[in-house]
């Protein structure tokens, strides 16, 4: 697995089990978003406060494209293209590529705006085991809505 501490490139962290993915003209954002979650939150010193006393693994699922991450005391150790069957996760959160580009917008729509707004009318679902989600809630919102400071670096 490819581990980073606070010094290195994330670069590394999508070298294991990566695949060749054809992508379509629309798919750049949302892959973008989340292949740029280790440094957006890991940059993040108070969102690494905030899970400090967390490790666990989940799934994100951009329609058929899966991403495995680690979090270990709030930082994103691990971020691994899938699909990888075997890979053990706690939860996951699962969604289409277009929900995922309208929650990552500076001021998202309303239906897109939280991670369970999204479940509500957006087609999203969560499984799994929900209890490090609901325990560390505000920490994965703002996890999850990291990208939306890459949509905001371009503007005034």
């Amino acid at each position: 697995m490819s581990q980073s501490t606070g010094g290195e490139e994330e670069e590394g962290f999508l070298t294991e089990g990566e695949q060749a993915i054809q992508r379509a003209p629309g798919d750049a954002d949302h892959i973008a978003g989340i292949e740029q979650l280790p440094r957006l939150v890991n940059e993040d010193s108070w969102l690494v406060h905030r899970g400090r006393f967390l490790r666990t693994d989940l799934l994100l699922e951009v329609d058929a494209l899966s991403y495995h991450l680690s979090i270990d005391a709030g930082r994103i150790t691990t971020l691994v293209r899938g699909p990888l069957l075997m890979r053990p996760w706690r939860f996951a959160v699962r969604g289409h590529a277009q929900g995922w580009q309208k929650f990552w917008q500076p001021v998202p729509p309303p239906g897109y705006h939280d991670l369970f707004a999204l479940t509500k009318g957006a087609g999203f679902r969560i499984e799994g085991d929900l209890h490090p989600l609901v325990a560390n809630l505000l920490y994965f919102k703002d996890v999850l809505a990291a990208p939306r400071r890459l949509a905001q670096v371009g503007r005034p």
